[in-house]
């Protein structure tokens, strides 16, 4: 499959927390709004769900920092 501009756009948000005096980023949520054809959903969803073991964002923090991430087509 590939992608042209605009098929693949990525929003971020993100829930910041105090801890003691200190602000800290405590989740982050990616939404991944794809466009493909829906045939191709159960591929999406299996690539979905190993994509962040090769992220190295998601890798570094792993452990850290709650990270969420789903996908919707469009």
């Amino acid at each position: 499959m590939k992608l042209e501009e605009g098929d693949l756009v990525t929003e971020v948000t993100g829930d910041v927390v105090k801890d003691g005096r200190v602000l800290k980023i405590a989740r982050i949520e990616a939404v991944y709004h794809l466009k493909a054809d829906p045939e191709r959903r159960d591929t999406i969803a299996r690539v979905h769900s190993f994509h962040a073991d090769h992220c190295p964002v998601a890798r570094t923090l792993q452990g850290c920092v709650e990270i969420v991430t789903r996908f919707e087509l469009v």
